[in-house]
């Protein structure tokens, strides 16, 4: 998994880039607040976006200007084949480490 190291956040981020296919930064946010219902900041998206799409995980492209915007373009993001691998050996990982708990570790906590 050497190189395809996230934190929580970004692979939220990452995981919702994968759901949407192709979105950009509010709507990433809006989405991410609706499946976790916890308050997210929209420059903690932007920033976590541009480190994704530095690290390769990511790609962007311009949209069109809109007058709603004043003229500017969005940015829209999309997974790249390094970005689903990356997540797919973060699956693999949990998977791994939660099926190695005991049974009786769970029920003991959680009856």
């Amino acid at each position: 998994m050497k190189g395809t190291y996230l934190g929580e956040f970004e692979e939220i981020i990452l995981l919702t880039a994968a759901v949407l296919e192709e979105a950009y930064g509010n709507a990433i946010l809006e989405e991410i607040e609706l499946r976790t219902t916890r308050k997210v900041n929209l420059s903690a998206v932007h920033s976590s976006l541009h480190r994704l799409e530095k690290k390769g995980f990511l790609k962007s492209r311009k949209g069109e200007a809109t007058p709603v915007r004043g003229g500017k373009r969005k940015k829209y993001y999309a997974i790249t084949p390094f970005g689903v691998s990356a997540l797919e050996d973060i699956k693999k990982l949990r998977e791994g480490l939660w099926s190695s708990i005991s049974p009786g570790l769970l029920k003991k906590y959680n009856p």
